[in-house]
């Protein structure tokens, strides 16, 4: 199974919150061995379960967890209460009812009182308000916990998913870079259970003779989503990998894409990164980056008007991921070759909303418009 990444020893009291939900039952799970009492068994650990239908019954939960903590073990010893998979903690319905807060106010009372020796507090949650007083005074009182999934609507989650990524391979023994690394992020989409999976998979699939990942290994072992093929068309088109880049096409077009789907998602935004890249390339004599992380540094260095009229994402910030990726495949094409080929895309969206044309027909001219080798 794949490695967990470093935490802290519990205290007496510990919370595992956050919205990734597979990673706070895992380290929750964890907790809760290392919490209970090894020579009660089963009477040393009271689960109260967490997953309540209303308010009235989530107060009820709360109220018996205060119980559990106030109660001692029928056999003496200690004692382990675990609040489980609360789903009443965010902001909702239910997380905002007075009911509920009353109740969590007395829990903190109590837990702030100290709890009786020998006796264990452990909550998991995958809702949790950050505001709230509830959630802050968890993290005075002992081991506060978070796990939260990448939010892949911001700027550089995908160097965030592939640290993970990295560092959950390299406990595994097995190695994940390059271009095989980028496909995976994109696979897995920073996915903390989909990405122990796969690499648990490709463990498997590799053995003990050999430990270095390979894009082969990718698209044979993990299922290809459609941000991945979407990534794929992207990267052959920038390496002017014309056969590549049609069978793509019609692997989207079979999956049910339609076309001016492609077109806005896959090839346009490629052919203006290439454009923005070569452009700032030779405007600041910008070296080729080695990976495509390495050009977020390269463009943090640039003045600010250099990047003004860089495309924004939903946070404001760069997509310099993106832009990295084109940094790295723009030799392969002149401004000339890139700005003929944007007037391209241009008439290609026009032919496919406003002509009679086959879809296919007019995404496999342009993407020959675009990829096919000079000669």
């Amino acid at each position: 199974m794949p490695v967990a990444p470093k935490r802290t020893q519990p205290q007496a009291i510990c919370a595992v919150v956050g919205s990734d939900e597979a990673e706070v039952k895992r380290v929750a799970l964890q907790y809760s061995s290392e919490m209970a009492p090894a020579e009660a068994g089963d009477m040393g650990c009271e689960i109260v379960d967490g997953v309540a239908d209303h308010a009235d019954q989530a107060a009820t939960r709360i109220h018996q967890a205060i119980e559990g903590l106030l109660t001692l073990p029928f056999f003496g010893g200690d004692k382990l209460v675990w609040l489980k998979n609360a789903n009443f903690l965010g902001d909702s319905v239910m997380g905002r009812s007075a009911a509920v807060l009353e109740a969590l106010e007395k829990l903190v009372d109590i837990l702030k009182a100290g709890l009786p020796p020998g006796v264990r507090f452990l909550l998991s949650a995958t809702e949790i308000d950050k505001r709230r007083a509830f959630y802050k005074a968890l993290g005075k009182l002992g081991t506060l916990e978070t796990f939260d999934r990448l939010d892949t609507s911001r700027s550089g989650w995908e160097e965030s998913a592939a640290a993970i990524a990295r560092e959950r391979a390299e406990a595994l023994g097995l190695r994940l870079r390059g271009e095989a690394l980028e496909l995976f992020v994109l696979q897995t989409g920073g996915d903390s259970r989909q990405v122990d999976n796969e690499l648990e998979k490709l463990d498997l699939y590799l053995g003990k003779a050999r430990r270095e990942i390979s894009l082969a290994d990718i698209h044979l072992m993990v299922p290809a989503s459609r941000a991945g093929v979407v990534f794929e068309l992207g990267n052959a088109l920038a390496a002017r990998d014309l056969g590549g880049a049609l069978a793509l096409v019609e692997q989207l077009l079979f999956q049910g894409e339609t076309a001016i789907a492609i077109l806005l998602v896959a090839i346009i935004p490629t052919v203006r990164n290439l454009l923005l890249a070569k452009d700032l390339m030779q405007r600041y004599r910008l070296s080729r980056p080695a990976a495509a992380f390495h050009f977020t540094g390269t463009l943090n260095r640039l003045p600010a008007e250099a990047t003004d009229h860089l495309p924004r994402k939903k946070d404001g910030g760069i997509n310099t991921y993106a832009l990295g990726i084109a940094a790295m495949h723009a030799q392969r094409y002149t401004l000339g070759e890139l700005r003929a080929a944007l007037s391209a895309c241009l008439e290609a969206n026009v032919a496919l909303v406003s002509s009679g044309l086959e879809a296919r027909t007019v995404l496999t001219e342009l993407v020959v418009k675009i990829a096919a080798p000079i000669v």
